[in-house]
């Protein structure tokens, strides 16, 4: 299915977030994310089924001064 990540069109087999997030490597990683403007907490992503043209941000805290 074809959703937008991050603002680019994204082709993904996952059917859930969690799944997604696995897929792009960040699966142990400390990330917010949201779909189509609502914030998923870590413990509801598996349970936030993906769908065509889905919205999807992945957002990964950065360093730096």
């Amino acid at each position: 299915m074809q959703i937008l990540l991050n603002g680019k069109r994204h082709v993904t087999e996952a059917r859930n977030l969690d799944e997604l997030c696995e897929m792009l490597g960040f699966a142990d990683a400390k990330i917010a994310t949201a779909v189509s403007g609502n914030f998923v907490a870590a413990s509801e992503r598996k349970a936030t089924r993906l769908t065509e043209a889905a919205e999807v941000e992945i957002v990964a805290p950065r360093q730096g001064g």
